[in-house]
């Protein structure tokens, strides 16, 4: 909901995948950038422009860990989303051996993992990209059932950290880095048993036996990313970091990279304080100028007079008068 209210003050909304997947749901943003992590990082360094596209091929890479009736719910909702979305896959390839994904969590509580096979994954998004002509690529990897259980129900109940987005970031990272391609994930899992205390903010995830349908639709219309020595002529639409006016990010999450490398750009970095971090880097700990608020309702009022050219302190009820400078 955050990312549909700024897209309708944006003329574009670069996020990360996580920010609008819902496993079976997704809301259409046409002018929403799906960028994953690694791309974001390259991109808000300077290194990688963003190239807008009409629709991409999407390639599937499914984990020959996968059991096959799970296989088969997984190829039944890619074929879902060709018949009722309309979108374009290529058709799929299984690693040649399991990717043998293992779960971490660090002192901190953030967490992270290990792929067993990595060479496997790469091997089978290079099939898909020379022989099926992919131009983005969802990967299905098997996770593990055991998850930690205290940090499952923390998570299922609408706190504390996704137990699978660290590791999930390793696999697509990998795609990413070595081919330059846009790249999200989606884990195979058993279904979990129901909860009646479940939170609506983890609800989505628990509607069937499948990740996979908003990852294929956001990957559809990712953009491509595009080298300074990119071959052929600049087109318009193409996006750099330095057009970008506005960062929202949560006030302690502030020591990531593509945080770091815009804070040195002329973007307006709006840190909201009610979203709480398991990371604990305000933006003066590392040096950045930001602006606080207090909620995401109050950082869409600030981009709408950002926007607008007009400095959030005149909207004040006070208005100080100007101190010459000695």
């Amino acid at each position: 909901p955050v990312a549909r209210a700024i897209a309708q003050i944006s003329d574009i909304l670069i996020t990360h995948p996580n920010v609008l997947n819902g496993a079976q749901l997704y809301w259409n943003l046409p002018n929403a950038f799906y960028v994953e992590g690694y791309g974001l990082d390259k991109f808000a360094a300077g290194c990688w422009g963003l190239r807008p596209v009409h629709q991409n091929r999407v390639g599937l890479i499914l984990d020959q860990g996968i059991e096959p009736e799970l296989r088969l719910r997984h190829l039944q909702a890619a074929d879902a989303t060709r018949a009722t979305l309309g979108l374009n896959l290529t058709d799929y390839v299984v690693t040649d051996a399991p990717l043998g994904v293992e779960l971490r969590t660090a002192a901190s509580g953030a967490s992270w993992g290990t792929i067993g096979n990595p060479d496997s994954l790469l091997r089978a998004a290079e099939v898909l990209i020379t022989k099926a002509r992919a131009e983005a690529i969802a990967v299905v990897a098997r996770f593990p059932d055991d998850i930690e259980t205290e940090a499952l129900e923390s998570y299922r109940h609408g706190q504390g950290v996704d137990p699978l987005a660290g590791a999930e970031a390793v696999i697509s990272h990998l795609i990413v880095r070595t081919f330059q391609i846009p790249c999200a994930h989606a884990p195979a899992l058993l279904p979990l048993p129901l909860d009646p205390h479940l939170s609506p903010r983890s609800a989505a995830e628990e509607l069937g036996y499948t990740f996979l349908p908003c990852v294929l639709v956001g990957l559809s219309r990712a953009p491509q990313f595009i080298g300074k020595t990119h071959s052929g002529t600049t087109l318009p639409g193409d996006v750099w970091a330095d057009r970008v006016d506005a960062v929202v990010v949560p006030a302690t999450a502030c020591g990531g990279s593509a945080i770091l490398s815009l804070s040195q750009t002329r973007s307006q970095i709006i840190a909201v304080e009610e979203n709480k971090t398991q990371m604990q880097v305000p933006p003066e700990q590392v040096g950045i100028k930001a602006l606080r608020v207090n909620s995401y309702l109050e950082a869409l009022g600030v981009l709408v007079a950002h926007r607008a050219g007009i400095s959030p302190g005149a909207i004040s009820p006070t208005l100080s008068s100007l101190v010459r400078i000695q």
